[in-house]
């Protein structure tokens, strides 16, 4: 069967099977993880922004090429998730572009939004490796090119451009070295290499269905607040998106300026989110209406929610400055709030928030300044991503841990400025030194370290430090790696799975090895890891 062009029905479809073929096949990209532990989340990552992607095309109605290309990048720019899910809703960003305004896809027109897709994504990594999701991508746009004017029939084409593409994954190891010590191809790659198989399987006439009630299951569920205003002068709270509009996000926040304030105006390729508090609701969506179709319209009477805006019969102050935080564990949740934090977004380890969760939590917050604290080196793209899509004054904080985070929230300092508070805060972080003790969920072997599935490991720096059969003598083992004679103080936050007398016990033995160091316990209850110590 040859195919030399591919129409609206054939194109939703290619987009709904890549993401099903990702979503089945999600565990064995999760496996991949270099290191085995229990968190390898690159698949799921993947698959639940694919989903948010499928899910815009569905509740937008999209029908025409055009339309469904630029909902899918909408909702796979809101729903991206981890390092990867960022990196894949820009190369659908970019893919959407190439198929701008087209009616029918051929082969010229699919190489370059292939092409469009690898440049759009490059653009967006600070520092492009190779190695990568972005080297299989790049390879396969390559191929792309190099197959215009030699080949017509489509279905061909990508079989082509996907062999490339798996080259390019088996060559991965020989790119980065981590992947070549684990003994694996890189994830977000093979991610990659599912979604293009699917594709094709939908325009070889393979479909692989996902029952409606599937899709509900799967559906990233987006709880959102308003804003707590020091008085209601303003009183509906009015949400709504715009689709199929050509406006500028700044152009019509200027629009709809005079009709309120708390506005939030942020917007993809295709639609405007919108967010205002005002008197004249109805005003406000009839100027929507003059720039496109409406919909998840939402109007809240906030002076039905005045008490909950005034403090011991006073109106709340508009802060200086907001935290936002990104953990797991009913434990170091408290600690983050006794820091005062503002909002806490539950994730992290197997559980990274999407973008649309941190805009959702930027829109709870009301501090004049915003400063985001990811505490996990795969939350910092989404992070920066909901920054550049806010219109409010964000700084993301690049912790990658949570001792990070609490270190540097403890030397923040609310009287002295912006920018003083930030060289202080990174100056903390790149001192602190952070552990993690969790077992092995596969065999392998990581720089001459033999690891069998469930042995006990001890982790600083991306490295394996300490291998063993005990938590506690793994854990100290781990602090003697990492603990010098300028450290003076040791933090054990112990998870869901160790007691407190536990604890207390390890902390006892770690002071006869460690004699003029203090030793702190803290609950934190984090799933997975047995304990995260933080070393100053």
């Amino acid at each position: 069967m040859k195919i030399e062009y591919l129409d609206s029905t054939i194109a939703k479809k290619a987009f709904i099977n890549a993401a099903n073929k990702l979503d089945k096949n999600k565990e064995v990209v999760n496996e991949l993880n270099v290191f085995p532990v229990p968190d390898g989340d690159t698949g799921i990552n993947m698959s639940l922004t694919m989903q948010s992607a499928i899910k815009h095309i569905r509740n937008n109605n999209a029908d025409t090429i055009d339309e469904i290309a630029k909902a899918a990048s909408s909702g796979s720019l809101m729903g991206a998730r981890g390092n990867s899910g960022v990196i894949l809703s820009q190369l659908l960003r970019g893919f959407s572009k190439g198929l701008r305004g087209k009616e029918k896809i051929n082969v010229p027109i699919l190489a370059n939004a292939f092409k469009h897709a690898t440049e759009t994504a490059y653009k967006a990594v600070m520092k492009p490796i190779e190695g990568t999701i972005l080297t299989v991508a790049r390879e396969s746009a390559e191929k792309a090119e190099e197959l215009i004017g030699k080949e017509e029939d489509i279905i061909s084409f990508l079989e082509q451009v996907i062999i490339a593409g798996e080259d390019a994954l088996r060559r991965t190891p020989e790119m980065l070295d981590v992947l070549k010590k684990a003994g694996v191809v890189d994830a977000g790659g093979k991610g990659l290499i599912y979604i293009l198989k699917g594709a094709l399987e939908a325009i070889s006439g393979k479909i692989v269905e996902l029952s409606n009630e599937d899709f509900e299951k799967k559906e990233i569920q987006i709880h959102e607040a308003h804003d707590n205003d020091t008085e209601i002068k303003f009183g509906y709270c009015t949400e709504f998106i715009i689709k199929k509009t050509d406006m500028e996000p700044t152009e019509f926040r200027n629009y709809i300026s005079k009709y309120g304030d708390s506005m939030l105006v942020v917007g993809s390729d295709e639609m405007i989110k919108v967010h205002i508090h005002t008197n004249n609701p109805g005003e406000v969506l009839e100027e929507a209406l003059k720039n496109g179709e409406l919909i998840d319209i939402k109007i809240d009477n906030m002076r039905y929610q005045h008490e909950n805006r005034i403090v011991n019969g006073k109106a709340k102050e508009i802060k200086k400055y907001s935290f936002i935080a990104i953990s797991m564990g009913e434990g170091i949740k408290n600690v983050f709030e006794d820091l005062n934090v503002d909002h806490v977004i539950t994730g992290g380890q197997t559980m990274n928030p999407s973008t649309e969760d941190i805009l959702s939590a930027i829109d709870k917050v009301d501090g004049e300044n915003i400063i985001i604290l990811p505490n996990n080196s795969n939350i910092i793209l989404a992070a920066n991503q909901a920054r550049e899509l806010s219109e409010r004054n964000i700084e993301v904080l690049p912790t990658k841990t949570i001792p990070q985070g609490i270190s540097a929230l403890l030397v923040f300092d609310e009287e002295i400025d912006l920018n003083d508070n930030l060289e202080n805060m990174k100056e903390i972080i790149n001192n602190v030194k952070t552990g993690q003790v969790t077992y092995a969920v596969r065999d392998t072997n990581i720089n001459d370290k033999e690891i069998k599935k469930d042995d006990i490991m001890g982790i600083s720096d991306g490295d394996i430090k300490t291998v063993g059969k005990d938590i506690d003598q793994v854990t100290i083992d781990l602090l003697k790696e990492i603990v010098t004679e300028d450290n003076d103080i040791i933090s054990l936050f112990y998870g869901e799975e160790i007691d407190e007398n536990k604890a207390n016990n390890l902390a006892e033995k770690l002071q006869t090895e460690f004699n003029g160091v203090d030793i702190e316990t803290i609950y934190g209850g984090q799933p997975l890891y047995y304990y995260l110590v933080s070393v100053e």
